[in-house]
């Protein structure tokens, strides 16, 4: 969440995410201050359940279908805010999207790509999509001035992280290969804050526009309890 959202002031029944959180309420959940109270029921779409369940088993017949599986937990458990009570209209997960790139998973809110997963050998490589500005030395969104020592710690070993710098203002891709190296990108405190941070600023775009691509098949094993 960029400081010019922390400082606005936002009636809860304004768009996004803000309808359910004020602003205190993001804040304390970005810092990892706070534990939010979420729904106790998902709202489903039994039609839409139907349609990727094909995709789904095909994913769980590929070698990396357990590593998948697992990040995906750590990811809605951790990095998605209220997930029950934003599933799908918020945010949504596609599996074995046939978007270029040839992704396993995919996370998206709003218009933009939260997070993705693609094979690679018999392993998982993550892709994580962060405000460029959290990973620089002045906080600025200059790729002269990327971090890499920063990001390079918040990995197993340096040769597991590279980046890429995506179209659009602020943002930083972090690639990271590994299932050793993804827990801990997303268990370490700063790499953990920009990636809630970047689901922030997006969830509270608006209603999400892969609403149709939703695979409440992974979801179950995002919002497990």
């Amino acid at each position: 969440m960029r400081k010019s959202d922390a400082n606005a002031t936002a009636p809860r029944s304004t768009t996004g995410l803000r309808r359910f959180l004020d602003l205190g309420q993001q804040r304390k959940w970005l810092e990892g201050k706070a534990t939010l109270r979420d729904a106790g029921e998902r709202p489903e779409s039994p039609e839409l359940r139907l349609k990727y369940v094909e995709k789904y088993q095909k994913l769980l017949r590929r070698p990396q279908a357990q590593q998948v599986l697992e990040v995906l937990g750590l990811y809605g458990r951790d990095c998605i805010p209220i997930p029950w009570t934003t599933e799908r209209h918020y945010w949504s997960v596609s599996c074995l999207p046939s978007t270029p790139g040839k992704a396993l998973i995919r996370i998206n809110a709003s218009w933009m790509e939260l997070f993705s997963l693609n094979a690679e050998d018999d392993g998982i490589c993550a892709l994580f999509l962060v405000h460029l500005s959290d990973f620089t030395k002045d906080h600025s969104t200059e790729s002269g001035q990327v971090d890499e020592a920063l990001f390079e710690r918040c990995v197993i070993t340096p040769e597991d992280v590279s980046h890429i710098f995506p179209r659009g203002e602020d943002i930083f891709g972090i690639k990271v290969r590994g299932i050793s190296s993804i827990r801990k990108f997303i268990a370490m405190r700063h790499s953990l804050r920009a990636i809630r941070a970047f689901n922030l600023t997006h969830m509270n775009r608006g209603r999400n526009a892969y609403q149709a691509s939703h695979c409440y098949s992974l979801a179950d094993h995002m919002l497990a309890r």
